[in-house]
């Protein structure tokens, strides 16, 4: 079960319970208090009333902030290199596309859609459970996708890509490959990719597929480590959660040296 589901049945649960409470069951227990205490609107309550009238409102207001205007993410692997590194901490815009029920994810408001380039965390649903996932948007609903010699072309025209340096994609495993680091730039928004080195085996091609209606082809940044719609498919705009902005902090859970563990250069960076 996703954290989202179980703060919704804990918000649901305190609030029923502090309703029920409320409508059927207080006015008793005042009828059978002393009349000093009466006279003062006190009576003594169960645990679970007085713990979910504590909490209700706490829960509630967390459970509005994160499914209407921001929720926190944790990058769980290397996908997004360079762009994002495990265990960054971002925060993702929840209203950029529309405003949508939480858990549920029915949009009830539209205010804009998923453009090229954006960095988006999506529902992705497997044989046992629901996850998390972020990816970089490459195609629209109509558009043709086609991914020859590690250049992505959208309706025929490729993708402009500028050489940076050769560099090495280093895992939180430190496990590392040599890669070539490239400027990549869709419409109007420009960011960083790697591409691996002296690997036949990671070029995979994908040719002329169209996104179908309601739908969006993604691709990770680490072209040639990155699961995305060149294995699983498309994502459906009902799965989409909202679009990553900025990383609040950064966390290197294999660094031996404590006070290097915080990435102090990747705290409060935009996500481009």
């Amino acid at each position: 079960m996703r954290f989202s589901e179980i703060l919704l049945a804990a918000t649901v649960l305190t609030g029923l319970v502090w309703l029920v409470d409320a409508l059927f069951f207080r006015a008793n227990r005042l009828m059978h208090v002393m009349p000093s205490n009466t006279s003062k609107g006190t009576a003594t309550e169960p645990w679970y009333v007085e713990y979910s009238k504590a909490f209700f409102p706490i829960l509630l207001i967390v459970l509005i902030l994160r499914s209407f205007l921001a929720e926190p993410f944790r990058i769980p692997s290397a996908s997004m290199h360079p762009t994002l590194w495990e265990g960054d901490f971002i925060l993702v815009n929840k209203f950029d596309y529309g405003i949508r029920l939480p858990v549920i994810g029915s949009k009830i408001f539209s205010i804009g859609e998923p453009k090229r380039g954006d960095v988006i965390v999506f529902k992705q649903d497997d044989d046992l459970e629901s996850k998390d996932m972020i990816k970089r948007v490459v195609g629209l609903p109509g558009d043709h996708i086609d991914y020859k010699d590690n250049i992505i072309y959208i309706n025929g025209k490729p993708v402009k890509q500028e050489f940076l340096k050769e560099t090495n994609d280093i895992t939180v495993e430190k496990a590392s490959w040599p890669v070539r680091e490239m400027s990549e730039k869709m419409d109007e928004n420009s960011h960083n990719i790697y591409v691996h080195m002296n690997d036949p085996a990671r070029i995979y091609q994908y040719n002329d597929i169209t996104v179908p209606k309601g739908s969006y082809f993604v691709m990770g940044d680490n072209r040639d480590n990155s699961k995305d719609s060149r294995y699983w498919g498309f994502v459906k705009d009902e799965d989409i959660l909202g679009r990553a902005f900025a990383v609040w902090m950064s966390w290197d859970s294999l660094e031996n040296d404590w006070s290097k563990k915080i990435r102090w250069h990747r705290l409060a960076t935009a996500i481009h």
